[in-house]
Parts: structure tokens; C-alpha cells; sequence
């Protein structure tokens, strides 16, 4: 089986792969993710990846460099809507780039994460893989994402801290609690 597995960063990548490999699928990654800001984040997350790839022996595809402005216009205006925009931009352009480069099915790493809506990520994947006529191939990958993040941190590679986008980054920062401070003279 010719499988394309759709890429968000290397760490989330690496239970991913290791599980299909032990399946013997041998999958080849695609990186395309135009939501990711700022743009040095973005570079920090795909120049990860083709490094790890690399050190994998994983055959990888670039689909595009840095596409905010599409993400961000697709979104506008509604902002609280955009994981749906984000999924959907994603495994549409998984689906086409699989069907075009004769690959008989697709997956995604975001499959991996408990902080994605994984629910409405088979749905998508699902309606893109009608749209294209490809496989799409479901697997649940959230119970080996910290065995993953594990093996990212003693591999030393970049653990980023939010989804991608700038929403998801200004989410970070507003859900946390804050601290009291002490009185003052403790």
C-alpha cells in the first residue's frame, strides 16, 4: 500500500510513523501546513522535519512554503470556527496531492494529539478522501503521543508549545492561571 502521511511537525510524527512501520507500511510524509505563524516558527517546524526525515531514511514531499495570508482568509471572520477551515485546508490538499502522485490512501499526525478535535478530523479526512477518490486511513494514534514526545525530547528535537496558529498561541497565553504573588517580603 502507497500511503501519504500528512505531517504537522517531526515530534508528533514519530509514534506515527514507528506504528505503520510496524503494520509494513512504508509511508511517505507530506508537509503542508499554511496555518503555522510566525513564519520562523513555521521554518523551525519544517526544517525539524526534514532533518528527522533524514535520520528515518522517510521519503518526504513539500507541498508549499508559507501560506498565512490563504489560512488567515479562509477563517475571516470567524476565528473561533477555524479548526474545521484548518482541517479541511489540510486533508483536502493531502487528498489531491495523494490521488495526483498515485498513492492509495492518506493519513495525518494530527491523529496523535489529545488537543485536536478528533472527531471532526475523521470527518474530514473522510470527506476529502471522497472528494479525491483515496483511501482515507484511519488510525488512532493517542496512545502512544507521549511516547512520541518522549522520544522527541531525547532525540533533542523542537517541541514547539501551541497548535500552529496565532490563535492557538494567544490561546496558550490567556487559558493559563496565573500565579498569585506573594505578599510583598516573602
Amino acid at each position: 500500500m502507497k500511503t501519504l502521511l500528512h505531517i504537522c511537525c517531526a515530534p508528533c510524527s514519530i509514534a506515527c510513523i514507528e506504528s505503520l512501520r510496524a503494520e509494513g507500511i512504508e509511508p511517505t510524509g507530506f508537509w503542508y501546513n499554511p496555518n503555522i505563524h510566525p513564519m520562523t516558527e513555521y521554518k523551525m517546524r519544517k526544517n525539524t522535519l526534514v532533518e528527522y526525515a533524514k535520520t528515518i531514511g522517510l521519503r518526504l514531499e513539500i507541498e508549499n512554503e508559507y501560506g498565512l495570508r490563504r489560512f488567515i482568509e479562509g477563517i475571516y471572520p470567524d476565528f473561533d470556527h477555524r479548526c474545521g477551515f484548518c482541517y479541511r485546508l489540510r486533508m483536502e490538499e493531502t487528498a489531491r496531492f495523494a490521488a495526483e502522485n498515485g498513492f492509495d490512501s492518506f493519513l495525518t499526525t494530527l491523529l496523535i494529539s489529545p488537543y485536536q478535535n478528533h472527531e471532526l478530523l475523521i470527518r474530514t479526512g473522510r470527506e476529502a478522501a471522497k472528494k479525491y477518490q483515496v483511501e482515507f486511513l484511519y488510525r488512532d494514534f493517542r496512545p502512544v503521543f507521549r511516547q512520541g514526545q518522549e522520544k522527541a525530547r531525547e532525540l533533542g528535537l523542537y517541541l514547539q508549545k501551541y497548535c500552529g496558529c496565532v490563535f492557538s498561541e494567544e490561546d496558550r497565553y490567556r487559558k493559563r492561571p496565573k500565579k498569585p504573588k506573594p505578599p510583598c517580603g516573602e
